[in-house]
């Protein structure tokens, strides 16, 4: 099979990271990321395959949340509407903490 490839969920996140980077840069089209990772997934052992795509699910899922909340606020911004207030950090007292670490 030749080598293969290091599965993690670092290592799958860092791939599909550099992808999306060399499609934002113009380094690469759609179809040269599409068979990127079409000869990344050859590499990866079919043993391990499950996992692999456990991991890419993940940070797919990611990733896709995080342009969304970005496309959202960019698009609440270009709306005029104003942005969302600003939380203050909540400090609990002792006894607060006390509570929270019992019903743990």
């Amino acid at each position: 099979m030749g080598q293969e490839v290091s599965i993690s969920y670092q290592a799958v996140k860092s791939k599909v990271y550099r992808l999306i980077d060399a499609l934002v840069e113009d380094a690469k089209t759609r179809g040269d990321v599409q068979d990127s990772v079409k000869r990344w997934w050859k590499l990866v052992h079919p043993a391990d395959r499950p996992v692999a795509r456990k991991y890419l699910m993940m940070v797919l899922e990611k990733s896709n949340a995080s342009l969304e909340a970005i496309s959202d606020g960019l698009l609440q911004f270009a709306e005029g509407q104003p942005e969302p207030p600003k939380l203050s950090k909540v400090h609990t007292s002792v006894s607060d903490q006390a509570q929270v670490q019992s019903r743990i």
